[in-house]
């Protein structure tokens, strides 16, 4: 490896409402080194999300062997959730960073970058929250991103909270028995409805967001209300597609932690134009990196 000064870092941050990743690369695109935090979206709070960022990029180095001080050596590309919101990007913009550059995005822009390889395309996240982009030439259509609970249909955070919803409608005896009940029962460690409004009262989207597998799983026991919701969900993904389709890509890419789930309820023309990503947002972070700073010199 380089000692210091001799190589030039790219870290590449994908920081979303559950995890921020880093990607350490050397200025050849080796890959130095990995890290995962906690969430790197302001809205939860500028001091989780910077020591989020902190933390992952003190792991990559770890990884890389590399000691801290190297920090300052860095050109940084971040892909952030939350910084769409014009208060949130400018905390970030004047964050007293360690870092050599500090290039600002968001985490829907690096994703699409990382999704395409830099090229034209598409991309829809599902993972705590829900949003998409197109980009074809000079036309850019994006939907979504507005956050929890006002936003972010379809996603592991929605899917959470419809399952608290309709668990309770049940156990007031205003909707049929579900499955749900004694799943969300286990997973919470609940007994009650009481006990349910107590754990959840002031739940972030990643608390939320943990339990939509249990929405899927019990779909796949062919639980009405579960099915429902999940049909609800889908309707929503299908309807951001449809959107970004105005400007007409060649492929989608579906990411996210619950986007292998949603794909097989997706209408069959949309399935039909998802592809696979090339690399993950992480990457699209470090090109994005590289791109900003060399129009920076």
């Amino acid at each position: 490896m380089s000692t210091a000064g001799t190589q030039h870092y790219y870290l590449g941050i994908d920081g979303g409402g559950s995890k921020c990743r880093a990607l350490l690369v050397s200025n050849d695109m080796k890959v130095l080194g990995e890290g995962i935090a906690g969430p790197g979206n302001p809205v939860r709070g500028m001091d989780i999300a910077t020591a989020s960022i902190m933390d992952a990029t003190k792991q990559a180095l770890l990884c890389a062997g590399l000691p801290e001080k190297i920090m300052g050596e860095l050109t940084v590309g971040a892909g952030l959730a939350g910084v769409n919101v014009p208060q949130y990007y400018a905390l970030f913009r004047e964050w007293q960073h360690p870092f050599a550059s500090f290039h600002l995005t968001s985490d829907l822009h690096i994703a699409c970058l990382g999704a395409h390889q830099g090229h034209d395309g598409g991309v829809i996240i599902i993972g705590t929250g829900s949003c998409g982009l197109a980009q074809v030439n000079d036309l850019v259509v994006e939907v979504g991103g507005h956050g929890f609970p006002y936003g972010d249909n379809g996603s592991g955070a929605w899917y959470g909270l419809q399952m608290v919803h309709h668990v309770l409608l049940s156990l007031d005896g205003l909707a049929e028995p579900t499955l749900l009940t004694n799943a969300l029962f286990k997973a919470s460690q609940c007994h009650n409805q009481l006990d349910l409004i107590q754990h959840f009262m002031h739940s972030s989207p990643t608390v939320y967001a943990r339990y939509a597998p249990l929405v899927f799983d019990a779909a796949e026991q062919n639980d009405t209300t579960a099915q429902a919701i999940v049909r609800q969900g889908a309707a929503h993904i299908n309807r951001i597609a449809r959107r970004l389709l105005d400007v007409k890509p060649a492929s989608i890419a579906l990411i996210g932690g619950l986007a292998y789930k949603v794909k097989p309820y997706l209408d069959a023309d949309i399935q039909a134009l998802l592809m696979t990503a090339k690399a993950a947002p992480e990457w699209g972070a470090v090109w994005y990196a590289q791109h900003s700073q060399k129009q920076h010199d």
